[in-house]
């Protein structure tokens, strides 16, 4: 019916960086998915990080990493349209380092996905450094791979909410989850100091603190019911020593978890919050990260 169109956000293109490792493979077949979800174009990057390399670098070494590095893009592309032979693939090769390669197209492209471990650091579950360093500085959401590109769908979108100031990254998990015919469901979880049950004055503070996060998470409800009538939102509030393991747990049971970003206080340069480090190292789904720029109405370090 004319008029009766329902406004969304525009998730725009994906852009998937590559290395060659097994993981960074499984992040571009995820990206290939989220990009079919989309109807949208998949773009993939390989950084070789000579750009400098001349200085200390042989002309035969930097020949064989651009040809290595132009082979894999053709690889990854023929494996990524052998899965999605309708999806439109492009691949861009560049002589710059990953980090500042990859901020770039993220900001051209809409979304950045990587994968949680790239070729170098300890065989492990945790995030490589370039992709800490990604997800730190990004001014356009990113999205960590983590789990296996064969794990079983469970029909939820995980959105981690704090206050009414996430509306947009709830605003986005719905999308998301619109896109995968899902339920969305928004959790908030506040911390309590564990001799707080001993003390009147400050189990008094605690309460206020909790019914703050309440009141934040039917604000951010409300308004995405409003904009997503079709769509099933869940919402839970949960109280823990530890934001980071309710969230890592309740990752379990979802497809995608989506929060936004802070950076702590007190700190130089990018850095992540001590929550947000945690779900990208150890959540058990996709972590998509939303930069979001309040710190100076309080952090809690998530």
């Amino acid at each position: 019916m004319e008029g009766s169109t329902q406004y969304r956000p525009d998730l725009g293109s994906v852009v998937v960086g590559v290395d060659g490792s097994d993981t960074a493979l499984a992040a571009a077949l995820w990206a290939a998915a989220e990009a079919a979800r989309r109807d949208s174009t998949l773009h993939i990057f390989y950084a070789a990080d000579t750009a400098d390399g001349v200085f200390y670098l042989s002309a035969e070494i930097i020949e064989r990493v651009h040809r290595e590095g132009r082979d894999l893009l053709e690889l990854t592309a023929a494996t990524v349209s052998g899965r999605f032979p309708t999806l439109h693939v492009t691949t861009e090769y560049s002589r710059r380092d990953p980090v500042s390669g990859l901020h770039r197209v993220g900001a051209k492209y809409g979304m950045t996905v990587v994968g949680h471990r790239g070729l170098g650091g300890f065989e492990s579950l945790m995030l490589g450094s370039v992709g800490l360093r990604i997800a730190a500085a990004a001014t356009t959401p990113v999205i960590v791979v983590r789990g296996g590109e064969d794990l079983a769908e469970s029909g939820v979108v995980l959105a981690a909410v704090r206050d009414e100031y996430d509306f947009e990254c709830a605003r986005r998990a719905a999308r998301e989850a619109e896109l995968r015919k899902a339920t969305l469901h928004l959790l908030t979880v506040w911390r309590v100091p564990r001799h707080a049950g001993t003390d009147v004055t400050m189990l008094a503070d605690v309460n206020e603190f909790a019914g703050r996060h309440v009141r934040g998470l039917k604000s951010v409800a409300d308004r995405v019911g409003e904009e997503f009538p079709a769509l099933t939102v869940n919402t839970d509030a949960e109280k823990s020593v530890s934001v980071a393991s309710v969230l890592v747990e309740a990752s379990r049971r979802a497809d995608l978890l989506v929060l936004g970003g802070r950076r702590s206080p007190g700190y130089f340069g990018p850095t992540l919050g001590r929550t947000t480090h945690s779900l990208l190292h150890h959540a058990h789904c996709p972590v998509e990260l939303i930069p979001r720029h309040d710190e100076e109405r309080g952090s809690d370090g998530a």
